[in-house]
């Protein structure tokens, strides 16, 4: 299976997602750059097994590319091949760094 992943902690909006994962994916130039040719591609021209993995989402890019998780996840459902995860970004604790007295 092969895993492709993308550093959200690199990313403002759809453009720059489209750019990273156009390059990871190596999709063609006529790409789309839209949800409906994304699941085009993943349900019939690329390779599978695969599996798509986001880490270091925010908050906030939760909510901006919700349509595009839903996207995913309908491609999930459809594909037995086709699986994605995605990952929020990690603070540490002030309290851990804490040294106990």
């Amino acid at each position: 299976m092969s895993t492709i992943y993308i550093d959200f902690a690199d990313l403002g909006d759809y453009e720059d997602f489209y750019a990273q994962l156009k390059v990871k994916m190596e999709l063609p130039e006529y790409f789309g750059e839209n949800l409906d040719a994304l699941y085009d591609v993943i349900t019939g021209d690329v390779q599978l097994p695969l599996h798509l993995e986001f880490v270091n989402m925010s908050v906030d890019q939760l909510e901006t590319f919700e349509d595009l998780l839903t996207t995913l996840e309908d491609a999930e459902v459809a594909l037995e091949d086709f699986t994605f995860a995605y990952y929020l970004e990690q603070y540490e604790d002030e309290d851990d760094e804490r040294s106990t007295e």
